[in-house]
């Protein structure tokens, strides 16, 4: 009758809890402790399947010429660095950038030449307008990359450019797609992939610097093309 049920008596009731009661009155339920057993379990079971993976090591698959070497002067905080970690493209360590803005994933074309990746045409073919250039560059070819970081492997369709802050830029469609989360703080991201939680982790400060500087020369190009493009 407590429990508001029909049906059954109150010395019969299936939702009826035991109560134990202990020193100074505190008391528990079986219930309660058989459902923080299960919520704990559930809790373990999640923390097994995040994984924290960081950047692949070893030498650039092209090494670029550096603008600068200050990393001395360098603050060691994530404040005002890219996300940049390193992939593997068939089994070749390549450079990987993260970051918000375009429609468009890229991949350098020096990268799909030297690795004689397959490529599509592309279904809109477009220009890319360059800062101090006239004719601009037809972007009139796709490839699928397989990147891999640690255990996360996937492929992902991007645009062929002559990229020389990157080999891989990962742009808004593939955060759409994955569902990304970023953390301002620490600068890694996370999302599900195959049922797992994986958080990638950026280069340090000091590596990304030199990559920073080719990356910011190439996003005013591009930040250029859009906006022409839109006027």
């Amino acid at each position: 009758f407590k429990c508001l049920g029909r049906g059954h008596i109150a010395s019969q009731c299936p939702t009826k809890k035991t109560m134990i009661l202990r020193g100074q009155d505190h008391y528990s339920s079986l219930n309660e402790e058989t459902s923080s057993s299960s919520t704990s379990s559930s809790e373990d079971e999640a923390i097994d399947l995040q994984e924290e993976i960081f950047p692949c090591s070893g030498e650039l698959l092209m090494v670029r010429r550096l603008l600068k070497n200050q990393t001395s002067d360098i603050d060691q905080s994530q404040k005002g660095n890219l996300f940049h970690p390193r992939c593997k493209v068939l089994e070749n360590t390549c450079s990987l950038i993260v970051d918000n803005g375009s429609s468009c994933n890229f991949c350098s074309t020096r990268l799909v030449e030297k690795l004689a990746i397959t490529t599509i045409p592309h279904p809109r073919p477009y220009k890319l307008q360059w800062i101090n250039e006239e004719g601009g560059i037809v972007v009139n070819q796709q490839a699928s990359i397989p990147i891999s970081i640690g255990k996360y492997k996937d492929e992902v369709l991007c645009d062929i450019v002559p990229l020389e802050a990157s080999h891989v830029l990962l742009k808004r469609p593939w955060k759409f797609d994955k569902k990304t989360i970023h953390d301002g703080l620490t600068n890694k991201i996370s999302f599900q992939h195959l049922g797992r939680k994986i958080t990638l982790c950026p280069l340090s400060p000091s590596q990304d610097y030199d990559i920073l500087l080719l990356y910011l020369y190439f996003s005013s190009f591009l930040y250029h093309w859009i906006r022409k493009k839109f006027e």
